[in-house]
């Protein structure tokens, strides 16, 4: 029997059409989109999204990104795969964390909220998803490091609070995104952390299950 495994994305921007050459997609325990699927979109394009997803995989958990609405929220929680600010068993001990938005950017997008918002809401999630074997922390803005999360010019962009947290908890995953540049990897501790880049460009992350816990690797369609 084939072990189970998660397809991680995010950062669509409306761009869905590598979806179509994810392997295995239709066979996925779930499809976790990480947010932004819209630029600054409303519901149709959210669902439109949604549908071609859908159509290889129905299983999907799903949060807004800074580049989303809050119309694209109130979408996915009327379809029912919102998983931002929650904790999702996937069952056999794995759980799954999730908070969307970002920190404050210079360019004043739809969903924002302050760093110690997004912190709360991370140490909120980690610690409900403590009694669980194994978890994935889904986070759109990501922690402060050295890949993931850094900019062209060379800066370091991502979340403090939210490293301190991954730090302290050590989810197994930490699946981010929001700064396309920072497509890569890197480990807090334990915390195998990656950023799939833009989406637009073919990046995800599958994640599986394996005799030692779970296992990520950074794809690409391209």
């Amino acid at each position: 029997m084939r072990n189970r495994f998660w397809i991680a994305f995010g950062d669509i921007h409306e761009r869905i059409e590598a979806v179509t050459a994810i392997e295995d997609l239709d066979q996925a325990s779930g499809v976790l989109l990480s947010g932004d699927l819209t630029n600054v979109g409303g519901r149709e394009r959210a669902e439109r999204i949604l549908a071609v997803v859908e159509g290889f995989n129905p299983r999907i958990f799903a949060q807004i990104g800074n580049m989303d609405t809050r119309a694209v929220d109130l979408a996915l929680t009327e379809k029912g795969c919102n998983v931002h600010g929650r904790v999702v068993d996937l069952g056999q001990g794995v759980g799954l964390a999730a908070v969307g938005l970002s920190t404050p950017t210079p360019f004043k997008t739809p969903s924002e909220a302050s760093e110690e918002q997004i912190s709360q809401w991370v140490r909120d999630v980690l610690e409900s998803a403590a009694t669980f074997k194994q978890v994935i922390l889904m986070v759109h803005t990501p922690p402060r490091g050295k890949v993931v999360d850094r900019v062209p010019s060379g800066a370091h962009v991502g979340s403090p609070g939210v490293r301190a947290l991954i730090e302290k908890y050590q989810p197994a995953i930490v699946v981010t995104g929001h700064i396309h540049e920072g497509r890569g990897q890197e480990r807090i501790g334990r915390s195998h952390v990656l950023n799939p880049g833009s989406f637009a460009q073919g990046g995800y992350v599958r994640i599986e299950e394996a005799s030692e816990g779970l296992v990520a690797s950074l794809r690409g369609t391209s």
